[in-house]
């Protein structure tokens, strides 16, 4: 069954008002002060797909404190839908303090306690005309507890049968996790509803994590080189589930383009900046890898175009606030041999 869509892309699961480091280089114990802007995976995407031009929208939650004003206040004034931006009665929105130390430090700190957006509900996904979009996006964060869980799987399950093409971005957040394992169940039990993955390879090898003999990984034991598994072999377990492609972002390499037929993954290349902070350049990457989606691209051109929006961030200071605008993308492809 194809979807009767007139809306683009639904987005659903975290947000956040996110403090970034004004003191760009200083260790995080040395920051003087922050700037406010507004954050959280799904959140940032469905600004980003909107500053591209979709009609995008977004299903969160947030509370009835000053932190959800400034949240909907933002997505408001950007031209978000914001008709599935839910109030929840007794939860905080959520918020996030991050330090910015180029090339590679960007330590932050979640504060997710009682957090309205893991509030969502399996009546607010219900609630959502779901054949009225082209394609959802969800995340793995949205899946690390109650009643949030069920609701993101609900809501992946009812796009697919609605024909909505499903995005999951992995989204590894391993403290909000109490184990490698339980996020590797819980996020191949989602795969059977998705279409495309989008993860890092760290995020890739954690989703595709069986175990390997220990009884439990927690969360402060889990990095990229601490995932005893061999990237290939994940990429298939995760593909065998029943999405179609998976894309591999790798940072200043670009993304590698996996399908579930099996061909040699194809490699599209990054573009080469300075950068300032990485943290929003995936969400920067799947909202230029969802244009082009709904514009008829090939996955090469739609992930060139997404390296080109994650390349523009990593230049700049925040996340969503800093979403890059078509003409912007078009300049810096053009300045740079094309797409």
């Amino acid at each position: 069954m194809m979807s009767n869509s007139n809306r683009d892309i639904l987005c659903i699961g975290r947000s956040s008002i996110d403090l970034y480091s004004n003191d760009i280089g200083s260790p995080f114990e040395e920051i003087t002060t922050f700037s406010a802007f507004v954050g959280g995976c799904p959140t940032n995407i469905s600004v980003g797909t909107r500053r591209l031009g979709l009609k995008s929208s977004l299903l969160t939650g947030i509370g009835f404190d000053p932190v959800g004003d400034f949240i909907l206040h933002f997505l408001n004034k950007e031209g978000v839908d914001t008709s599935f931006v839910y109030r929840k009665e007794g939860r905080r929105s959520s918020a996030v303090i991050l330090g910015i130390e180029p090339p590679d430090k960007f330590p932050l700190v979640y504060y997710r306690d009682n957090c309205a957006d893991i509030a969502i509900t399996i009546d607010d996904i219900k609630s959502i005309p779901m054949e009225s979009f082209r394609a959802i996006i969800i995340s793995g964060t949205g899946l690390s507890r109650e009643p949030s869980r069920s609701a993101t799987i609900l809501a992946a399950e009812l796009a697919s049968e609605k024909g909505v093409r499903v995005f999951l971005d992995i989204d590894f957040r391993a403290d909000q996790w109490p184990n490698l394992q339980s996020f590797g169940a819980i996020t191949r039990s989602v795969l059977p509803y998705v279409d495309i993955i989008i993860g890092t390879s760290e995020e890739v090898k954690a989703g595709a994590y069986m175990g390997s003999g220990e009884a439990n990984v927690s969360h402060s034991q889990v990095n990229e080189s601490r995932i005893d598994a061999d990237l290939d072999e994940s990429i298939r377990r995760l593909l065998k589930r029943g999405p179609e492609v998976l894309m591999l972002k790798s940072g200043t390499d670009g993304c590698f383009i996996y399908e579930a037929s099996g061909t040699d993954p194809v490699h599209a290349k990054g573009y080469p900046v300075e950068v300032v902070n990485t943290l929003g350049a995936g969400d920067a990457f799947a909202s230029g890898l969802i244009y082009g989606y709904m514009n008829g691209w090939d996955w090469h051109k739609c992930a060139r175009f997404g390296n080109a929006c994650g390349a523009i961030v990593v230049t700049r200071q925040g996340c969503a606030n800093f979403m890059p605008f078509v003409k912007e993308v078009e300049e810096f492809v053009g300045e740079r041999g094309g797409l």
